[in-house]
């Protein structure tokens, strides 16, 4: 994975959502963890794959919606 080069202030900001998205993604990932237990090894393919791809979508889209909460407690410095 490229390393990305941020501001002193764009990684505190990325901190800032990582924390509040972390605590979210757990939940995510603990259910994935259980439902890739509860399956045998014959199963781990086809619908439990598209269960596993569903539940990283949401943590994605949880990743953005804590970006937005972030920048919208800070107000933007930009005209949109």
């Amino acid at each position: 994975m490229e390393e990305l080069k941020l501001t002193p202030e764009q990684e505190a900001e990325a901190e800032r959502i990582f924390e509040n998205a972390m605590a979210r993604a757990k939940v995510e990932l603990s259910h994935a963890a259980k439902l890739v237990a509860s399956k045998k090894n014959s199963e781990l393919f086809g619908e439990t794959e598209f269960q596993l791809r569903d539940a990283l979508f949401r943590i994605g889209s949880r990743l953005v919606d804590a970006a937005l909460q972030e920048r919208k407690k800070r107000g933007t410095k930009v005209r949109a």
